[in-house]
């Protein structure tokens, strides 16, 4: 341990993190406990130690606190394909989104590796640069989607997108008019606030070119390797030009010279200004561990409990940052989304503030169903409970209802029971949907009825 926790800064309830999962559970305990000073630490000031047996809180710029109730909300970091590499970008906060922004300005082509919702929303936003977007999957949004979805979707990235994008404003938060003490420190090799919904808005996606929007999507492969432009200059191997439309299949020798290369497994090369690694995360809990024995779970997360308590006393997470290993509701399963972060740091907070005065608090109703509403290629996009029948292997059965360009709606059911559903588009079925997924009705008797268009089933169900 670095030194004695003397003479430390009080405070009975620190939360450290300042994206979705901390600044709303700091929000929420300074509703519970007006008369407090909740203290905020941002991720800036990197932990480096946490004493649990002083309650005691040391951050690398040598200041010390007292805690009471600590949620750690520390969020993930990102799982970069390379190292190091100036040419290699990861998109998981604030300011990495900035950067990348400033490096698109000056670029004619990027290359964007993974298949998670960072990249969907990027190749869809960016503008006046060529993409070209490598998936290890079959189909595109490959955690989110079937492939009957996937195709839906597709046919809408690769046309030009003239319509206007659907504005959604919501409440973005700042330091100013807080009663809690916020710590920043500026360091960029510390990890900034998560990124949240609309990340992108107010960004201007554009690179160098004129047009519209070109991409380009190689599935089922992988980075095999990496060159800077003067080792692929000594390779002597030859990279490809852009392919002119969705299904050229030409190997035209590139003559651009360009900053990096990607060698792909399907033995693809390609340059390009710069990578986005978008393959991922990995829950930050490094700065907490330490001497500290944290509970941790295989994916690398903190271990709490149904009251997010870790395996240590007085000590919460909530977020990315967490595992959550409680036995779960049938149709409810852990994804490090904005959307949970931002539910499990106001349920964290509850915990806390019920601990603190010695009372007892049931789980959430959040936690009893899997709900995520999100954007990709400028539709709205629901998914519900066990929305790719995860977990239900082959007993289970899809109904399906397509209208190309407008909605696409699949509905999971199990023993005559909806146990998950994908809405993309203005389908105005998540109410009810949620409702049937939770009262888990028997709905054999209607078969291909329930998504019949020509019935409308919100009333049916009312």
């Amino acid at each position: 341990m670095e030194g004695p926790c003397s003479p430390p800064t009080p405070g009975k309830f620190v939360v450290v993190g300042g994206g979705i999962a901390g600044v709303t559970c700091a929000e929420q305990l300074a509703i519970n406990f007006p008369s407090e000073d909740i203290l905020l630490i941002t991720a800036s000031p990197v932990i480096k130690a946490v004493t649990n047996f002083k309650q005691c809180i040391l951050t690398e710029d040598g200041n010390q606190y007292i805690y009471k109730k600590l949620c750690l909300c520390a969020g993930a970091k990102p799982k970069l394909i390379c190292e190091g590499n100036p040419y290699v970008l990861g998109i998981r906060d604030t300011d990495s989104a900035q950067e990348f922004q400033k490096q698109l300005t000056k670029a004619k082509r990027i290359m964007i590796i993974g298949n998670g919702g960072i990249a969907l929303e990027l190749v869809y936003e960016i503008e006046g640069c060529e993409v070209i977007w490598v998936i290890k999957d079959k189909a595109i949004g490959n955690t989110f989607f079937d492939a009957g979805a996937a195709e839906f979707l597709t046919s809408k990235l690769i046309d030009e997108k003239p319509e206007a994008k659907i504005a959604q404003k919501r409440t973005r938060y700042t330091t100013e008019g807080w009663k809690k003490e916020v710590q920043a420190r500026a360091n960029a090799g510390n990890i900034g606030s998560a990124l949240g919904p609309d990340w992108h808005e107010g960004l201007d996606l554009k690179g160098t070119k004129e047009f519209s929007h070109k991409i380009h999507i190689e599935t089922m492969c992988e980075v095999k390797k990496i060159y800077l432009q003067e080792e692929f200059r000594i390779s002597e191997k030859k990279s490809l030009t852009f392919p002119r439309d969705h299904h050229d299949q030409s190997v035209t020798t590139d003559k651009e010279i360009w900053p990096i290369y990607v060698e792909l497994t399907n033995e693809k090369i390609y340059g390009c200004d710069f990578i986005v690694s978008a393959t991922g995360v990995t829950p930050n809990i490094e700065p907490f561990l330490g001497g500290n024995n944290f509970d941790v779970g295989e994916d690398g997360g903190l271990k709490v409990d149904d009251h997010m308590h870790t395996s240590l006393p007085d000590i919460y997470a909530a977020g990315d940052i967490c595992t959550a290993s409680w036995h779960p509701s049938p149709v409810w399963q852990q994804m490090r989304l904005w959307t949970q972060a931002r539910q499990m740091g106001w349920y964290a907070a509850k915990c806390m503030a019920a601990a603190s005065v010695g009372e007892s608090i049931d789980m959430d109703f959040s936690f009893e169903l899997f709900a995520h509403v999100t954007k990709f290629f400028n539709y709205k996009v629901v998914l519900l409970g066990k929305y790719n029948a995860q977990g239900l292997g082959s007993n289970h059965e899809l109904l399906l209802r397509c209208t190309k360009g407008q909605e696409y709606i699949k509905a999971v059911l199990q023993n005559g029971r909806m146990m998950g559903a994908v809405l993309i588009g203005e389908t105005d079925l998540e109410e009810t949907f949620e409702n049937l997924i939770l009262n888990q009705m028997n709905l054999s008797a209607y078969g291909e009825d329930l998504l019949d268009p020509n019935i409308d089933i919100e009333d049916y169900f009312d």
